[in-house]
């Protein structure tokens, strides 16, 4: 064999022998971190309808605006603000009867309703709110729903909370296998759901209306990848 092919053989098995070096070891470790803050929510929605029947449109259309003015007077005597409360749906259907001798369906006479869309600023009043709205004529009281106006604050915090988190188990990690964490090298968001209470109400109540707003549970989770170098 000729010097330069020993040299070559030999440089190759040195090569494949040799111990890793530190550029070789894995550059970064990536792990998620988790927060959870829970809060009272601030704001409430409510809409509330009222529904006429009458032989003819217009009495169905007359009965029920003199309904709905009760309903918001009633609005207006809670304490709810005009900026607050605003018509959602309004409407003027024939109502069919049938004619068992012929089949037609003949008209027999109009439904006329209306609803209304509230928001509540003091969630302590909701309950007092449904049953003024009940006392005052509403015969449909529902999509109960409740909200914290200040998500998005409370929301950073618990961003910080969860980077926090993460930087927590990656130098458990870092401890665990003898490496030092460095700088970040990447971050993302996962999912950051706000859940909203909703409940659907029958019309018309005796009682009072009990209402429980209850708590928001606000959540987020981050993957951060951080850079690691060998132990000293």
């Amino acid at each position: 064999m000729k010097k330069p092919a020993i040299l070559a053989a030999v440089f190759a098995t040195a090569l494949l022998t040799a111990p890793a070096r530190a550029d070789d070891f894995p550059s970064a470790v990536t792990v998620s971190g988790e927060a959870t803050i829970s809060a009272a929510p601030d704001l409430a929605h409510i809409d509330a309808g009222v529904a006429n029947d009458a032989k003819t449109a217009k009495e169905a259309s007359d009965a029920n605006n003199a309904a709905m003015g009760k309903v918001l007077l009633a609005l207006k005597g809670a304490g709810i603000a005009e900026k607050d409360y605003q018509t959602s749906r309004l409407s003027l259907q024939p109502q069919y009867g049938q004619n068992k001798s012929t089949g037609a369906s003949p008209v027999v006479g109009f439904r006329a309703s209306n609803r209304v869309t509230v928001k509540i600023r003091d969630v302590t009043k909701v309950a007092g709110v449904i049953d003024a709205l009940v006392n005052a004529g509403a015969n449909d009281i529902g999509n109960i729903s409740f909200e914290v106006t200040q998500a998005s604050k409370l929301l950073d915090d618990a961003r910080e909370q969860a980077v926090a988190d993460a930087r927590r188990k990656a130098e458990v990690y870092a401890k665990a296998t003898g490496v030092t964490l460095g700088a970040p090298l990447s971050i993302s968001e996962g999912g950051a759901p706000v859940p909203l209470f909703k409940a659907r109400m029958a019309a018309p109540m005796a009682a009072p209306a009990a209402v429980a707003p209850g708590e928001e549970t606000l959540s987020v989770t981050v993957n951060v990848s951080w850079a690691i170098k060998a132990g000293q």
